[in-house]
């Protein structure tokens, strides 16, 4: 009886094993996927194709630059977007530095760093750095596509212009 129980138990063990290893595996080639997603994105933003940027979000997205209102339309995000990467002088990229995929697998984040050059009025060049979260949502059709993005600064605010 005690060879039994023994033997009943190891073949528990070794099926709670392949679940959770399986599980694993899946949650692996998601935030694999995510990764090389969002490597693109980025790829995508840094040779300045606007739509090729805006198309990695959903038609329901919502985009929150810093100092600005939200964009919650597909044409507000392609405004803000094609404002950043017009601009003479910009340059940005990100990279991802953690993955989250929620259990369902229909929900992910991703977060990570960002580096960007802007101009300002005088023409001077304005370097920043920064941190972003973007909320991945998987349509129906299997894609990957953002649903929400939200980025902000490293560097302290700039003092208020003395009057």
């Amino acid at each position: 009886m005690k060879t039994m129980s023994l033997v009943l138990s190891g073949c528990f063990a070794l099926l709670s094993f392949t679940f959770v290893a399986t599980a694993t595996a899946a949650d692996t080639k998601i935030e694999q996927a995510l990764r090389d997603l969002d490597a693109k994105w980025s790829a995508a933003a840094g040779a300045k194709d606007v739509d090729k940027t805006v198309s990695y979000y959903a038609e329901s997205a919502v985009v929150m630059p810093p100092n600005a209102s939200a964009a919650t339309t597909k044409e507000s995000i392609r405004s803000a977007w094609k404002e950043m990467l017009t601009t003479p002088g910009a340059a940005i990229s990100w990279k991802e530095t953690k993955v989250e995929v929620a259990k369902s697998e229909d929900f992910a984040y991703v977060s990570g760093t960002y580096q960007a050059t802007m101009t300002d009025a005088s023409g001077k060049p304005v370097n920043d750095h920064g941190k972003y979260v973007v909320v991945f949502k998987k349509q129906t059709d299997g894609a990957w596509k953002v649903v929400a993005d939200i980025w902000n600064s490293d560097l302290p605010v700039a003092p208020a212009e003395k009057k």
